[in-house]
């Protein structure tokens, strides 16, 4: 099953979204729209594109080359649902693996095909992110800000190069969220589910000192998508108060159903969330060599 390096699909972009919206309604993933850009996973970098005899796409991988905060390359890698346990995936695994260079392959779902490859070609789980739910009922309490601490909502213009700099603090342990830059973010404002009035941002003195940043995917599910704490601003109550300032904010525009990410050894992160009403429902998997 031949892979074709690229450095760019764009020759096969329409190929490739078919094959990424026909493993998201196989397995509910990747998020990928059926018009627009490619998500940010799958663009830039180098892209492996595995045919069979007739020249159809049956598989592709992506490698970011640009890599995470440990040096890592990070590759996604799907199967068509109509051509996987043929040996698609055990061909892409082959040839990404041939690569000089760390890297960590997602699997998102924990799916046994990728438990048997993990263990064919000797891959260990480096990392495991839990996605979360919180389902329609139960009541949330109020948020209790922190004395001389106000929420307003983000600015596009105006806020980017603050927000970038708490979020480099807050975040400055993890692999990809503290990279974050200003040309990035200004980028994700383009983008589609972009909404400002769900972008809420914690102020004290004048000083942005948190945030919560939600999403609303197209399906109407609601995101916490990142919850950044100013180390110096740790403490005293204002990351849960403003988890549920973003939470109350996603049910009064209708998102019934919220989920969110959080790495699975944050055991505070997850018991905050667990008391909050929030289960694991999923759970993503990276591994390494």
């Amino acid at each position: 099953m031949p892979a074709d390096p690229a450095t760019d699909p764009a020759d096969g972009e329409g190929a490739v979204r078919e094959l990424l919206l026909a493993a998201r309604a196989h397995d509910g993933r990747p998020e990928v729209e059926e018009t627009g850009p490619l998500p940010r996973e799958f663009r830039g970098g180098r892209h492996l594109l595995a045919r069979d005899d007739a020249g159809t796409l049956v598989g592709y991988a992506h490698l970011d080359t640009a890599g995470d905060a440990l040096g890592n390359q990070i590759v996604e890698l799907v199967v068509h649902p109509r051509r996987r346990r043929a040996g698609v995936g055990g061909s892409l695994v082959a040839e990404v693996l041939s690569v000089e260079h760390p890297l960590r392959i997602w699997s998102h779902g924990d799916h046994p095909a990728a438990v048997r490859l993990a263990a064919r070609f000797g891959l260990a789980r480096v990392r495991e992110l839990h996605r979360m739910r919180l389902g329609p009922t139960g009541e949330l309490p109020a948020p209790v800000l922190p004395d001389q601490t106000t929420v307003r909502t983000f600015e596009p213009g105006r806020d980017e190069e603050a927000v970038v700099a708490v979020n480099a603090r807050a975040f400055d342990w993890h692999p990809e969220q503290g990279q974050l830059t200003v040309e990035e973010l200004v980028a994700t404002e383009r983008e589609s589910w972009f909404d400002p009035a769900g972008f809420l941002l914690a102020e004290r003195a004048g000083r942005i000192v948190g945030f919560h940043w939600t999403k609303i995917h197209p399906d109407g599910v609601g995101e916490v998508y990142v919850v950044g704490v100013d180390p110096d601003a740790q403490g005293g109550g204002l990351g849960r108060a403003l988890t549920l300032v973003g939470l109350h904010h996603l049910r009064q525009v209708g998102a019934d159903e919220i989920i969110l990410y959080v790495e699975s050894d944050n055991l505070p992160a997850v018991t905050v969330y667990s008391r909050l009403g929030f289960f694991v429902e999923a759970t993503d998997v990276a591994y390494q060599h």
